[in-house]
């Protein structure tokens, strides 16, 4: 106490030396007690009234603690006055026993006085029953039911309360109600027909099918009330519990798979479209079934059986069977499409699950896939094995009709715009177009891996479209006569090839997303390059053509009937045109560069025959005259490949220039100057050779040995280099076997 005295001391001085630390402060020491003072005061009372609220609490505590103390003794002693009561009583409870038994047995003999009529009127209920069941009026046939049920388990109730042991009298009961057990399954037979024939029962007598609904829901009622009562007696009467309304829905299940199963009206001998047949069935079906039960049906049962939920799932896992039962059978490429469409697309779309009828109790969002994914897998694989094979029997097919068509003794069909053109590519696409129609309907993953798988046949398929083009060409020259169109349907094969690049590229816009595009173009071989090797052979074959009908004009060339004034070059000129006239059915990008290598190969051969040898100007006026003739022919032939070129806007002179080019050292008169000249054809020309020098000098018949010698020697010193847009003439012109010694003499 000394020491809460002191530390209060010294808390109150260290406040006032707070208070008190000016001189101005010392006026308003008065102010300073009378505001302390009135915090003592009330510290002081809320002390008191904290101590006084205890001091209550205790108060009451004490007086409840005193009051407990004199009920527990209070029923101390009426349990000790119990006890003792008890303990008298026994003898008289004993002296009671005969009592509780008369008990017992008048309590048997109400329950048959209770009953005694309808045990007298058993036969004749049995026989109501049946008719009512027989009428079809199943409730009232039910509430005899009920009534003699009920007769015979309160009698055997009874009897096994009275003694249980007793197997006689239960089994005389059960003898004389044993009619009852075959009414309740020949009503049950009733109501089961009737729930089978729900969907259709419900559009024309739904009273029928609520009145079969109320009895299977006594029937719940009552097997309750009796399971409850085993708990406690374990008393049950035969047949019970009869468990309806899990066999309604059995029933239901079983209804909805046998309908089902029972749509397949066809099979693949007797209509190759029994599956999408058997799919539209069960589609048409299914739907008309839902719609019913949530429109109508479910207004027949209670909310909590939640009828159509119910009827949802059976139908869903119904069809999940059959759909695996379909996959599970042989299934060709077109019926696996039919299945996978129908399965991930139709089912959930608004011709089916999705209506908006059957909204918003089914959301197919919800709804479990009809079939597992690895399912789907194996029929995708299967599909796209069957695929590949009848794509290559397709395509194999479609060339060997093709084929036929080359010999005929008509022209080729043209397309819109003139073009020369087979069937070919038509058919191709045709079926590439289809087949990817159905894949799109079926997944973007399977439309993607269709079209690689097309692209990859197809670069198979032209792989064998050129060797079929190069045995058609081989057999045209072993006999020029036939075919009789064959320049046509080359001409038709050079212009497929046009139809198929733009065919692919048709596709792969509107059959692929831009990305996957990109990745397609990456992993598959081009088709562009194959497709322009074709062409470029099949052009090849029709200038071969258009240069074998030149050979005899060509070899006029050069010679003294040449020389003297020969029509060759008209000639050629003449049929030139004439078979690009044939050719203008090719289309542009191909008829460009043909123009082009006509061109070349009109001079080539041109030079060709300058370096044969067949002429040796024996004086300066032969030169000037074959000279002269050179520049004029290359002009008729310029003249030709401008006017052949004139639709393309560019020009196509190059070439002719070097016969002008040759001309020129041909024309020279100065011998002294040759080499300048030779010189600066070689700078032009670099692929010009030593022999096709030494071939023309031959061909002036002027220079000597010792020129010829000096000229050659010195340009093989230095040979010009090429530019690379330098287009080579000469390399392949060959000079007949004399080497070049012996062209020096």
């Amino acid at each position: 106490m000394k020491e809460t005295d002191r530390e209060a001391v010294a808390t109150a001085v260290q406040r006032v030396a707070g208070m008190l630390q000016r001189p101005d402060q010392l006026d308003k020491v008065e102010q300073y007690r009378r505001r302390e003072a009135r915090k003592k005061a009330s510290v002081e009372a809320r002390l008191k009234a904290a101590i006084q609220s205890q001091l209550d609490g205790v108060r009451t505590g004490l007086s409840q603690l005193h009051s407990a103390l004199n009920d527990v003794r209070a029923i101390q002693q009426s349990l000790a006055d119990v006890s003792k009561d008890w303990r008298q009583s026994i003898n008289t409870i004993e002296s009671l026993k005969d009592v509780k038994d008369a008990v017992v047995r008048h309590s048997q003999l109400a329950a048959a006085v209770e009953n005694l009529k309808n045990i007298f009127s058993v036969p004749e209920i049995v026989r109501e029953t049946q008719d009512l069941i027989e009428r079809g009026e199943l409730l009232q046939a039910h509430r005899k039911l009920m009534d003699l049920e009920c007769s015979r388990d309160g009698l055997m109730y009874e009897q096994y309360r009275m003694d249980s042991g007793n197997a006689r009298d239960m089994t005389l009961i059960r003898s004389y109600f044993g009619s009852t057990q075959g009414l309740s399954d020949e009503l049950a037979k009733q109501l089961w027909v009737v729930l089978q024939r729900s969907l259709v029962t419900v559009r024309r007598d739904p009273t029928l099918l609520v009145s079969v609904v109320r009895i299977i829901e006594r029937e719940e009622r009552i097997d309750r009330r009796i399971l409850d009562r085993k708990k406690q007696t374990g008393f049950v009467p035969p047949g019970r519990p009869k468990n309806w309304k899990e066999k309604m829905f059995t029933i239901l299940d079983r209804t909805v798979t046998t309908r089902i199963e029972g749509t397949q009206a066809d099979t693949r001998e007797s209509d190759r479209m029994w599956l999408v047949r058997h799919l539209e069935i069960i589609r048409k079906y299914v739907l008309d079934d839902l719609i019913v039960a949530k429109n109508l049906l479910a207004q027949c049962f209670p909310p909590h059986y939640e009828i159509f939920r119910s009827l949802l799932r059976t139908y869903h896992q119904a069809l999940s069977t059959r759909m695996q039962d379909l996959a599970a059978e042989d299934l060709e490429a077109n019926e696996i499409v039919s299945l996978l469409t129908w399965v991930l697309n139709t089912y959930t779309s608004v011709e089916m699950m999705g209506n908006a009828e059957l909204a918003p109790e089914v959301d197919v969002a919800l709804l479990e896939p009809l079939l597992s994914a690895d399912v789907v897998s194996v029929l995708l694989d299967t599909y796209m094995s069957t695929l590949t094979s009848n794509i290559i029997a397709w395509l194999r097919k479609a060339l060997e009709t093709d084929k036929k068509d080359w010999v005929k003794e008509t022209e080729p069909e043209a397309d819109q715009d003139g073009y020369y053109q087979t069937t070919l590519p038509a058919i191709v696409f045709q079926m590439f177009e289809q087949n990817l129609q159905v894949a799109a309907q079926i997944s973007e993953d399977l439309k993607t891996k269709v079209l690689v798988l097309y692209l990859q046949q197809m670069n198979s398929f032209l792989s064998r479209y050129k060797e079929e083009a190069q045995l058609y060409r081989d057999e045209h020259l072993r006999n020029r006569q036939h075919p009789h169109c064959y320049v046509q349907y080359m001409v038709a094969l050079v212009n497929n090839c046009q139809t198929f690049k733009e065919s692919v590229v048709s596709l792969k816009r509107k059959y692929l997303k831009h990305e996957a595009e990109e990745g397609i173009s990456l992993s598959q071989p081009s088709m562009d390059g194959v497709l322009d090797a074709i062409a470029k052979e099949g052009c090849c074959s029709l200038l071969e053509e258009v240069f074998l009908d030149l050979e005899q004009h060509l070899n006029e060339l050069m010679t003294k009937k040449w020389l003297l004034g020969s029509n060759a070059v008209d000639i050629i000129c003449v049929t030139v045109e004439d078979y690009f006239n044939d050719f203008a059915k090719i289309k542009k990008p191909y008829r460009k560069r043909m123009i082009a290598e006509a061109h070349r190969r009109a001079v080539q051969e041109y030079l060709r025959a300058v370096m044969q040898k067949r002429i040796s100007f024996r004086s300066a006026e032969e030169r000037k005259d074959g000279a002269e003739r050179m520049v004029r022919e290359a002009e008729q032939l310029r003249f030709l490949f401008r006017k052949l070129a004139s639709g393309f806007g560019e020009e196509m002179d190059s070439y002719c220039d070097t016969i002008v080019a040759v001309a020129e050292v041909i024309k020279l008169t100065d011998p002294s100057l040759l080499y300048l000249e030779v010189s600066t054809l070689v700078s032009k020309y670099p692929d010009i050779r030593d022999d096709h020098i030494g071939a023309l000098l031959a061909m002036r018949g002027d220079a000597s040995r010792d020129m010829k010698q000096t000229i050659i020697e010195t340009l093989e010193q230095g040979p010009a280099q090429a530019s690379p847009d330098y287009v080579p003439i000469f390399k392949d012109i060959m000079v007949p076997s004399l080497n070049v010694a012996k062209l020096l003499k």
